[in-house]
């Protein structure tokens, strides 16, 4: 089985998160393509997709939105999993967030069984890329990281054993 792991990310954030998820399908034995969503040109050979986007106050990021765009017919048959990361404080792992529109337009698009928001991270060293609501919110001291990669960890190890199961390849 060959899963696509593609995402969205400007900082880093949500690319490691990618990478985490990466490290547990591998362990699972499946075999692995990590990319940014802007790099992937074809889905032809994929079993199945996990798509995550950093979450922006303007949404989630563009590349991942394009991305959902781009391939919604060919995962129609396939499973996919979708994750944001962003929030700034510990509510991802307290409460089940509810995915924000443009994420819910892209599980519509691409069918998507699931969608997960993790925590994110924005750290004092963050420089010109940050957008202006970020920049204020690291010069007002809201910077950390608040993602947790055992609950990503085990979200992936669970989403690899609903691929890898006998009853889904029946």
């Amino acid at each position: 089985m060959t899963v696509l792991v593609a995402y969205g990310s400007t900082g880093g954030s949500t690319a490691e998160i990618a990478g985490w998820i990466a490290e547990e399908f591998r362990a699972a034995g499946l075999d692995v393509r990590l990319l940014p969503a802007d790099e992937v040109d074809d889905v032809a050979g994929y079993d199945a997709l996990v798509l995550g986007a950093a979450m922006y106050a303007a949404g989630w990021h563009p590349d991942a939105r394009r991305f959902a765009k781009r391939f919604a017919g060919p995962f129609a048959d396939r499973p996919v999993w979708l994750f944001s990361s962003g929030p700034l404080d510990h509510t991802a792992d307290d409460t089940d967030l509810p995915p924000d529109h443009q994420a819910e337009a892209a599980m519509h698009l691409l069918q998507a069984r699931e969608h997960v928001t993790f925590g994110g991270r924005l750290t004092a060293e963050a420089h010109g890329w940050l957008g202006f609501v970020a920049r204020r919110m690291k010069h007002e001291g809201h910077t950390g990281d608040f993602r947790d990669p055992q609950r990503i960890r085990a979200w992936a190890r669970g989403v690899a054993a609903e691929i890898t199961s006998p009853r889904r390849q029946a």
